[in-house]
């Protein structure tokens, strides 16, 4: 009996062991001054819509092709060059379809094409902290101001919306994905962005990160769920001055109302190379928003499922590629 006990405690002794010594894994961005890496992101957008009993579908499908290049060291802080080198869009609302791509020539009258074309080649100076945290964005004045360029009317609306906070957070997710200490499986961290839309309204969303080990592709694994809560904007959001009327409607706060109903992905971290491989976050969102036009409001049900993937490279994806041309055979 003893000798069977004991037996039975050496077992489960050797079972946990390696959960109580596990090590922990330090994941961390690797930057390398002057060496360039390449992201793809595509995000795919379906959105229906019930106005007064009819039904109005959308599906947007856009990718976005980025450059990083860390620039030079500060300290801890990193400046990383950001640069969008091509972009693609196709929307079909209704069955009414506009394309644009930058990399091809556009047909003239593309209500499309002036705005895209002002994003291609808009450059931005990033400062990232050693807890991945963005803590500045040069170049959002010039950005801002090839796009009212495009779009005059919109001025009010786009210095509104695209203020350097707004440019911060739209850059964090990036860098943010990874813990600023070693981590064992199952460790998770959290992370909370404010993203003020003006009189669109704002999104608080709460990031929920769960380290999930290294697969067989050597990668590690980090699982991400997303809470998103919308806060309409005030009734005197579109009476003020600064938003120039730019929007022919109105959302009002009071029945407004769009939460976010399942929303997770998974990154995967090259530790090697110190980076994002790849990422995948699928978000959907249900809600109503009343919305006023010419004085009257309106209910708008809307369901929206959103799919966001991300790829890095070493080499440009939109590149030209080089010819080859083949010797004649003797």
């Amino acid at each position: 009996m003893l000798i069977r006990r004991s037996l039975a405690v050496a077992i489960v002794a050797v079972l946990t062991l390696p959960a109580l010594a596990q090590d922990k894994v330090k994941i961390e961005w690797k930057f390398e001054k002057d060496k360039t890496f390449y992201q793809e992101m595509t995000t795919v957008t379906t959105q229906a819509m019930k106005v007064q009993g009819s039904e109005v579908n959308q599906k947007q499908n856009m990718t976005f092709y980025f450059s990083w290049t860390p620039k030079s060291q500060d300290g801890d802080n990193w400046i990383i060059e950001q640069k969008i080198l091509g972009v693609k869009m196709q929307i079909d609302i209704g069955g009414t379809k506009v394309d644009y791509d930058s990399t091809k020539d556009n047909p003239a009258g593309n209500p499309l094409g002036d705005f895209f074309n002002k994003l291609k080649d808009s450059e931005f100076k990033i400062t990232v902290n050693k807890d991945n945290k963005v803590v500045k964005v040069e170049g959002r004045d010039a950005f801002v101001n090839k796009l009212i360029g495009a779009n005059p009317q919109m001025e009010a609306l786009l210095k509104k919306i695209l203020t350097e906070d707004a440019l911060k957070e739209m850059a964090e997710p990036t860098f943010a994905v990874v813990p600023n200490e070693g981590v064992n499986k199952g460790k998770t961290w959290k992370r909370e962005s404010k993203i003020d839309m003006g009189p669109l309204g704002k999104y608080d969303n709460t990031y929920t990160y769960t380290y999930d080990g290294t697969g067989q592709d050597k990668l590690d694994a980090i699982k991400v769920d997303i809470a998103t809560k919308y806060v309409p904007p005030p009734d005197t959001a579109m009476d003020q001055p600064a938003t120039g009327g730019a929007l022919p409607f109105k959302i009002k706060s009071e029945g407004s109302k769009l939460t976010s109903t399942s929303s997770s992905g998974t990154v995967k971290f090259d530790n090697t190379r110190g980076r994002v491989e790849t990422a995948e976050m699928k978000l959907e969102i249900k809600g109503e928003l009343n919305i006023e036009i010419s004085g009257q409001t309106t209910k708008v049900d809307l369901t929206q499922n959103q799919t966001t993937t991300v790829k890095t490279t070493d080499n440009n994806p939109i590149a030209p590629k080089p010819t080859t041309t083949e010797k004649p055979k003797q």
